[in-house]
């Protein structure tokens, strides 16, 4: 051996030696949630400092709103008050869920007010003017829903039309559908006792009702909490400590029992409103669906880079033709719940701010415009803030112009947000 390459052997030699000796890296994510409660904390204030706000801000704003309206009107909180933003929320929140689905991949539907439209109109001549039995016109509806949105997606997904084409092309031709659908009279209205009419304006008096869905919702909360630690500690894997679980499903507690409260105690309270057990029930099978099935998985894969899905095997066609079938039943759905609460079916139904509304609510309650990230959840913090806000400005007095302008201006702010977070993502070296 050369001198030179003594050397340079005995120069390499202590890096080698230290590297050997030095501990491997760690990834801190691993290890945080077995820390305890602390851990926990500083795991949150990293996502934070990384652009990952989730659902905060939009948490954050509706205590801000609740407080603001609550002091300049006490009856915001009233009993009266939150059923009618159960209520009200309901049917535009099922359509949201159909357009988080969507903007999950990236994409955009524009024809939901229309489609919402058809399928009120599919209803309404089936089940009033023909007599057909009022559950076989509500399911039909829902289908011929379901059939517009399976035709988007083969156009988007099978011909290569833009989603934004397509969509807006329905939202056109749907809408001169629904004027067809309805005649020359322009309107039917909800017969009496009817199921699209209980859809809004059946309430479940019992006090049992209302805390027995609280008792519910916390046990299946809880459970889905310890079930998803043992899961994760089988596989050796980080999990959740007891103190986080126990902290998580306080909260939850708290906030269900206090709502359940105010529904069922105060003079004149009317109870829980069957709207928003059926709102609740569509949230809590689309969310197992979007995140328990590979189903889901396959969404936000799609969404996220769609060649890289179809390397991996996935059938990216059926993905975008399917979400576009969930969108157009989901919009169909809550068309059935708009016309309850305007007493029938019309030529206009669904049109209006009702589109912008059902967007805006997915964006505003967390999900991301760019695709692969959000939560089906999103779409009743959204609903909530929009409708807390319209709520607290009538009681207020007013004027519907101002309500929109608000509301823009809390859609550009989630926009903004959801801008600046993926930037600092960037800048993290997180996405």
């Amino acid at each position: 051996m050369s001198d030179l390459t003594k050397k340079t052997a005995d120069a390499t030699e202590p890096d080698r030696t230290e590297a050997a000796e030095a501990p491997a890296a760690v990834d801190p994510r691993l290890l945080v949630r077995e820390q305890g409660l602390a851990g926990y904390l500083s795991e949150f204030r990293r996502r934070v400092r990384g652009g990952e706000l989730g659902s905060l801000p939009v948490v954050v704003g509706l205590i801000v709103i609740a407080v603001v309206f609550q002091l300049k009107n006490s009856a915001f909180l009233s009993a009266d008050s939150l059923a009618n933003i159960g209520v009200y929320t309901s049917g535009l929140g099922i359509m949201a869920v159909g357009i988080v689905f969507v903007l999950l991949l990236g994409e955009i539907d524009l024809s939901v007010g229309s489609v919402a439209g058809v399928g009120a109109a599919v209803w309404a001549v089936l089940s009033v003017t023909h007599g057909v039995s009022d559950w076989l016109a509500v399911l039909l509806a829902v289908a011929a829903g379901a059939a517009i949105g399976t035709l988007h997606g083969f156009f988007f997904a099978k011909v290569g039309v833009p989603a934004f084409v397509v969509t807006l092309a329905g939202f056109l031709g749907w809408s001169g559908l629904q004027i067809w659908l309805m005649g020359k009279e322009g309107s039917i209205n909800t017969p009496s006792g009817s199921v699209v009419e209980n859809l809004t304006g059946y309430y479940f008096e019992d006090k049992a009702a209302a805390y027995g869905l609280a008792l519910v919702a916390v046990l299946a909360y809880a459970g889905s909490l310890l079930w998803e630690a043992r899961r994760r500690r089988a596989a050796a894997l980080p999990s959740r400590p007891a103190s986080e679980i126990a902290l998580r499903t306080g909260v939850v507690a708290v906030l269900a029992f206090a709502v359940a409260y105010v529904l069922n105690e105060p003079a004149g309270a009317r109870g829980l409103p069957l709207a928003l057990v059926l709102f609740l029930a569509v949230l809590v099978l689309a969310d197992f669906v979007v995140r328990r099935t590979s189903y889901g998985r396959q969404i936000f894969a799609v969404g996220g880079n769609a060649e890289a899905a179809r390397r991996a095997g996935i059938n990216v066609n059926r993905v975008r033709v399917t979400v576009f079938a969930v969108s157009g039943l989901l919009a169909a759905f809550g068309g059935l719940f708009i016309a309850s609460l305007s007493g029938g079916a019309t030529k206009n139904l669904g049109a209006g701010n009702t589109l912008m509304n059902v967007i805006a609510a997915a964006v505003i309650g967390g999900t991301s415009l760019f695709g692969g990230r959000g939560k089906i959840w999103s779409a009743l913090l959204g609903m909530l803030v929009i409708q807390s806000i319209q709520q607290g400005l009538n009681l207020l007095g007013m004027a519907s112009e101002i309500q929109y302008m608000i509301t823009g201006a809390v859609l550009l702010a989630a926009v903004v947000i959801d801008s600046l977070s993926r930037r600092t993502q960037k800048t993290a070296g997180r996405t």
